[in-house]
């Protein structure tokens, strides 16, 4: 799915209203009943609403959704926030239908002494402000938010919390609503996606409402969010006469002393990921370990016995995944660098091997072709420098995959993929559980599997994370987020 800036989406509603044809009436018709959908599936146990609407397009879904409310036979309170004598168009046409199809009161707020009381029981629809705002709320608005947000009520926000932008937020946060469900119309917003934000956007819900799809085809987009549909697209079954040689070999270069659990979980991954034949390179004291834990893997020793200080021959390998609890000793280092040189094959870099790169930058120009990074977040810190908010992260994340033409995968809820083209893809998968010791060696195992069965730098990016993160939310599941290791 592509995912637009807020410019964008008021672009594609123009689009809409002109090409399909539909009014725009209509569309906020359209909008505010799947919205309506929505919510009686979010909030089921209340039979009552508080609305508050701006005297904008949100705020005329806001009525729209007031008038199909009350039609359900639902209790209805609308609060009009009057900030000027100007409304939209559409906000007083749906303002006059209320009045003349419904028998809903509506009350008017031109000042603070006119906030009604909100009890932490009352279930809230935010309709004052959309992804039309172009500066943070003030005075009245500001200080109705503030009270929204300290009643404890359950908060609904229509499309976006108000005084949220869709992009970056250089804002108070006393000036924006912080809701525990926002329904968005059509695509999310980039900001629902960043950490910051998570306490404004509470639980996002996508909800269809018949975007042009020539418009949604034709609109450039730097940024995307990963569906089923996508994977289904990428994902090959195998065929059946392949056998192991021709599901790829994946070398594993992970585990110093202290560090095997790292080294089982990538080759375990490996194996599960689908590669035909796994061979781990590992510090001398850690062979049992994994010939107990893992005896479908090959095992080549290093002469060292607690550091890997060599490269086995590569010929053999179609994939090689580095990092994983590998240390940072000074031979280790070199036989990094080593490897960036001689690696004619794709290569997974991970943990300890992200962190020597940002000891050595220089070290990056190395990068070969055909690659993957998979830093957490303080591991990308290390390679490009602290970032005043996570949407500036996310812009540095685009250009070093630019700068270094390779595929980095930014880890954490909605992990970012991005692409060397700059583009970024979102994944929808995974649950809090697995942020856990050895879930990223994990997602480093499956990734050089993916690599060695001839699936692209930017196929196996997407399609290893998204199959990470459902791994996990299955396993989840069985044993509850708390409960979840890299082992589930």
């Amino acid at each position: 799915m592509k995912l637009f800036t807020a410019a964008d989406v008021r672009l594609a509603d123009a689009y809409t209203i002109e090409n399909e044809p539909i009014s725009s009436l209509d569309l906020m018709e359209r909008a505010a009943f799947r919205f309506t959908e929505k919510l009686l599936e979010t909030a089921p146990q209340t039979d009552f609403f508080k609305i508050f609407v701006g005297p904008g397009n949100n705020g005329g879904d806001g009525l729209v959704i007031a008038r199909l409310l009350f039609y359900l036979r639902k209790k209805v309170e609308v609060y009009a926030v009057k900030i000027s004598n100007e409304t939209s168009p559409d906000f007083q046409n749906n303002m006059n239908r209320l009045h003349s199809k419904t028998s809903i009161r509506i009350r008017d707020i031109e000042h603070n002494s006119d906030f009604p009381q909100i009890e932490s029981s009352d279930f809230v629809i935010d309709a004052l402000f959309g992804s039309g705002l172009s500066r943070p709320l003030s005075g009245l608005t500001a200080e109705l938010v503030n009270r929204l947000n300290n009643s404890g009520a359950t908060i609904i926000s229509v499309d976006i919390p108000s005084g949220l932008f869709g992009e970056e937020n250089h804002i108070l946060p006393q000036t924006i609503v912080k809701a525990q469900h926002t329904i968005t119309f059509e695509f999310p917003f980039l900001s629902f996606l960043l950490p910051e934000n998570e306490a404004y956007v509470g639980n996002f819900h996508t909800v269809r409402i018949d975007i042009h799809p020539r418009f949604i085809k034709e609109t450039f987009s730097s940024y995307f969010l990963t569906e089923l549909s996508d994977i289904q697209q990428l994902y090959r079954p195998r065929k059946k006469f392949s056998h192991k040689g021709t599901n790829g070999h994946v070398l594993v270069f992970a585990g110093s002393y202290g560090k095997a659990g790292a080294q089982v979980f990538v080759c375990k991954a490996a194996h599960r990921a689908g590669a035909g034949l796994v061979t781990s390179h590992s510090a001398k004291q850690n062979y049992f370990v994994l010939q107990t834990s893992s005896p479908e893997t090959m095992l080549h020793v290093d002469r060292d016995l607690q550091n890997l200080t060599e490269l086995p021959e590569l010929l053999p390998y179609n994939a090689i995944a580095v990092g994983p609890g590998i240390g940072f000793a000074p031979e280790t280092a070199q036989v990094v660098f080593k490897l960036l040189e001689t690696a004619l094959v794709p290569l997974v870099i991970d943990a300890d091997a992200i962190t020597i790169l940002a000891k050595y930058p220089e070290q990056l120009k190395k990068l070969p072709p055909n690659c993957i990074l998979t830093p957490h977040p303080k591991e990308f810190e290390r390679l490009v420098g602290v970032s005043e908010n996570h949407f500036a992260r996310l812009q540095k994340l685009r250009q070093f995959a630019k700068t270094h033409q390779t595929t980095v995968v930014l880890k954490g809820a909605f992990t970012a993929v991005a692409l060397p083209d700059g583009s970024v893809h979102f994944n929808t998968t995974g649950n809090p559980g697995m942020a856990t010791g050895g879930s990223g060696d994990v997602l480093t195992g499956i990734l050089a599997g993916l690599l060695a069965q001839g699936y692209t730098n930017n196929e196996s990016a997407i399609l290893g994370v998204f199959l990470h993160g459902l791994a996990g939310d299955c396993a989840s599941e069985i044993l509850s987020e708390q409960s979840l290791t890299a082992s589930d």
